[in-house]
């Protein structure tokens, strides 16, 4: 039986095609075998980043991709940037072969010119894989992804094998990875994922630092001062051209005294603002802490928070902090780290929020943390992940394209959040 999602794809195909043209589609889909498409997505694994399962699989893909490079690795694809199902040629043919041999399609798939669902199934895996919006469609970014030469993927796996096992011994029963070059966080427990968060992270010129710490502490609905790096590069050229920033955002200026100052008491011309004290009242809707900060002891002063603007976890590229770490769903987190304190249920958390009124929790047992950066790594399942080495940390320079992905500043983010 044909899905509602198939029929509807068919019937769209219709408008588009010839009727020959269709009947050619129709003969290359059913020409194939759909387990292929099953296989082709991808599944959410339960081993984590940083593990033993882990760095074995990776140690195995290296293998696999020097036998590849030892082949002649893979074409350049071109001409792909504007293809999705129902379109035709040439181009179509170059992209199957190159999703063949990284295991995106089948190699049953065949060399069909039609853009069919098995090879957007393919375009969707990969796109999973490289940490891409998974919309099965071709378009720039996606197209330079699949343009990193073989040999450059294998060198990246090698050197993150070494990564690897720097985190294989004991990293203790629960845990948190946040890893920075894939902006994302795992939970750990009993050496399997409990929850994955998207985060936001540190900026190429504000890079979020490597480090192992303990999660000790949650702040609900927290103050955020504004650390002096902040005043000097950002805050006080905004005032300068927008003089009611401070006021609109509840920001309160406060002198060596204690002594709450007005905006207009300042001359933003000059470096008098980094004499003061910046501090942003509490609440979600405008605070850049959000509604909460997880505190982490540290030489760097970073810490993990909430977020008012959180379209930022809907785009591929997230490296937009001034190196501390945002995270998506921070209510299922920090349900998740205080789970073994007293007092702290999710119905208590929930309240808490609520109410607006700062509070804070600490940790009866605290949690390992640990800041890595990982651009590449496998899993048992034989699934491989490529992430841009953003800070150029892999030394592999200009082969892994890091600047078409990065956007604009989104309007809706606040210039000083950390």
């Amino acid at each position: 039986m044909l899905s509602r999602r198939r029929l509807l794809l068919t019937g769209s195909l219709a408008l588009v095609f010839t009727p020959a043209a269709a009947f050619a589609q129709s003969q290359a889909e059913w020409s194939q075998n759909y387990e292929a498409v099953s296989r082709s997505r991808v599944q959410r694994t339960s081993t984590p980043m940083l593990s033993p399962e882990a760095l074995a699989a990776t140690d195995e893909m290296i293998q696999r991709y020097r036998d590849i490079a030892a082949r002649g690795g893979w074409q350049q694809v071109r001409g792909a940037e504007r293809l999705r199902v129902g379109s035709k040629g040439a181009e179509v043919v170059g992209l199957r072969q190159r999703l063949i041999i990284t295991g995106d399609l089948d190699p049953t798939a065949g060399e069909s010119p039609i853009y069919d669902s098995y090879v957007e199934a393919g375009v969707r895996r990969f796109q999973a894989r490289h940490g891409l919006s998974a919309t099965g469609a071709m378009n720039p970014v996606t197209v330079a992804a699949m343009n990193v030469p073989a040999d450059v993927r294998m060198r990246q796996l090698e050197i993150n094998l070494v990564r690897l096992r720097t985190y294989s011994g004991n990293l203790g029963s629960r845990f948190v990875t946040v890893n920075i070059p894939a902006a994302l966080v795992e939970t750990v427990e009993g050496g399997v994922v409990h929850t994955r968060h998207a985060a936001g992270v540190g900026k190429i010129d504000r890079q979020s630092p490597l480090l192992n710490s303990k999660v000790v502490e949650i702040n609900f609905n927290p103050f955020w001062t504004v650390p002096a790096s902040i005043i000097r590069k950002d805050l006080i050229p905004k005032m300068q051209k927008e003089p009611n920033y401070l006021t609109e955002n509840k920001i309160r200026i406060f002198n060596g005294a204690g002594q709450e100052l007005n905006p207009s008491q300042v001359n933003w011309f000059s470096d008098e603002a980094t004499r003061y004290r910046f501090r942003q009242d509490s609440g979600g809707e405008l605070n850049s802490m959000g509604f909460v900060r997880i505190n982490i002891p540290n030489p760097h002063g970073v810490y993990m928070h909430d977020t008012p603007s959180k379209g930022i976890f809907g785009d591929d590229f997230r490296f937009v902090s001034s190196g501390c770490v945002r995270l998506q769903n921070v209510r299922d987190y920090i349900e998740w780290l205080l789970k073994d304190t007293p007092g702290w249920s999710r119905e208590q958390i929930d309240a808490t929020f609520k109410a607006g009124s700062r509070t804070d929790a600490r940790l009866s047992v605290p949690v390992n943390i640990y800041w890595v950066y990982i651009t590449a790594w496998a899993t048992p399942d034989g699934l491989v992940q490529f992430r841009d080495d953003i800070y150029n940390k892999d030394g592999l320079g200009a082969s892994i394209p890091v600047a078409s992905r990065v956007p604009n500043e989104p309007d809706q983010e606040m210039f000083l959040q950390n």
